[in-house]
């Protein structure tokens, strides 16, 4: 899914929930705001069906953090910016 080395977060989201709507302008912010050390990308569940399987996500929002081809983070629910820069900064940290 990604060639390199910079983490990828996976936003697995729905047009259907209204949290994962609410969530798109933090994850957008996330975006710019670590545009050098991480790539964020959607996934709409619904087009998507096999890749929320892959990654086992029976609800939405979800936030999937990989490096290295592995899961190293993951936040199931409506996430606050403080509790995704948690999990996000160990693993930008060796990125920077």
């Amino acid at each position: 899914m990604q060639t390199d080395g910079i983490p990828l977060l996976v936003f697995f989201w729905s047009e259907r929930s209204g949290p994962a709507r609410r969530m798109e302008s933090l994850l957008a912010h996330v975006a710019r705001k670590e545009r050098s050390r991480l790539r964020v990308i959607r996934v709409d569940v619904d087009r998507q069906p096999a890749v929320a399987q892959r990654f086992e996500v029976s609800d939405v929002p979800t936030l999937v953090l990989v490096k290295g081809k592995r899961v190293v983070g993951r936040i199931d629910g409506r996430a606050s910016a403080p509790k995704i820069e948690t999990m996000l900064e160990p693993h930008l940290a060796a990125a920077a």
